[in-house]
């Protein structure tokens, strides 16, 4: 009965990998460099909500066990906030008033951009992307364009798929404001 405890539970192997696999496409430097997200702690949060959001609007639309998976990949999620939190030195006390924060903001974010994705709207996704990725008020035009292409690329993937190689993401310089003239 012991034992139990430490075998690898094979689904959260897949989800711990499927996870890993979308944050290391949120930290590509093509994002920082030519798509102008800062590269600082928030920028990072601002880069993996959003790769985050497209995997869960590409799992939506799949059939079950999808919706699983989308739960067990937010959960991954918000582990992996909780751990960032701890090794950052916020105290046990404070973590949970943070995660309160990041969840709202999260979320935020989701509500935010669901309404131009389904629409196909570049200009208000910019305004957006621009307001939280940027944290300005000039609308994230490349930004945009390459979330776009990747909600677009990321309707095509099967769950099969998703779960066994990384999720179909742009490279992120091809959608630079120099690189679309």
């Amino acid at each position: 009965m012991i034992f139990s405890l430490f075998r690898k539970d094979p689904r959260r192997t897949t989800i711990a990998a499927l996870y890993a696999r979308i944050a290391d496409a949120s930290r590509v430097p093509g994002l920082y460099a030519a798509l102008g997200i800062p590269d600082s702690l928030e920028g990072r949060f601002e880069s993996l909500s959003l790769h985050m959001i497209l995997a869960l609007r590409a799992l939506r639309d799949l059939p079950p066990p999808a919706d699983d998976v989308a739960k067990d990949l937010t959960d991954a999620f918000f582990r992996d906030m909780d751990a960032s939190l701890r090794e950052m030195g916020v105290g046990d006390t404070v973590v949970p008033k943070r995660m309160k924060k990041v969840a709202a903001a999260f979320y935020g974010r989701a509500q935010a951009y669901d309404p131009a994705f389904n629409a196909g709207n570049g200009t208000e996704l910019a305004q957006a992307l621009g307001r939280n990725a940027l944290g300005g008020d000039a609308p994230a035009r490349g930004l945009a364009r390459y979330a776009l292409a990747a909600d677009e690329s990321l309707k095509a993937v099967t769950l099969e798929m998703l779960l066994e190689s990384s999720p179909a993401f742009p490279a992120p310089e091809a959608f630079s404001e120099e690189g679309s003239r």
